[in-house]
């Protein structure tokens, strides 16, 4: 798959969150709350890290650890944008004001 461009990544990231909204409602009656959103992806986050020691050898998975990293870090992303999105955060102003800020920082 090629590239995404980042506000088709937003709309696309959004209605899948929906999509999880009724299965929420479905199985639970309600949707999950932004800490329960903040939760899964903490627990995404670690995962990321378990893989990578995996990856890099220093943890014993068992079987071919990169499409399961893969999946980790494109599931990262999305939670950092829904999160972004159910808070009012305009993430891509967040993250352009990050890179901004830490560039001019660090090219002093």
């Amino acid at each position: 798959m090629e590239g995404l461009n980042f506000d088709e990544t937003v709309l696309r990231s959004q209605k899948l969150r929906m999509l999880y909204h009724e299965l929420e409602r479905k199985f639970h009656g309600k949707e999950w709350t932004i800490e329960e959103d903040a939760l899964a992806f903490l627990t995404d986050a670690g995962l990321v890290g378990r893989l990578t020691m995996s990856q890099q050898g220093r943890w014993p998975k068992g079987g071919e650890t990169q499409p399961d990293l893969e999946h980790k870090l494109g599931e990262c992303i999305w939670w950092l944008i829904i999160l972004a999105d159910r808070m009012d955060i305009d993430i891509q102003k967040a993250l352009g004001n990050f890179l901004g800020k830490t560039e001019k920082l660090l090219e002093k």
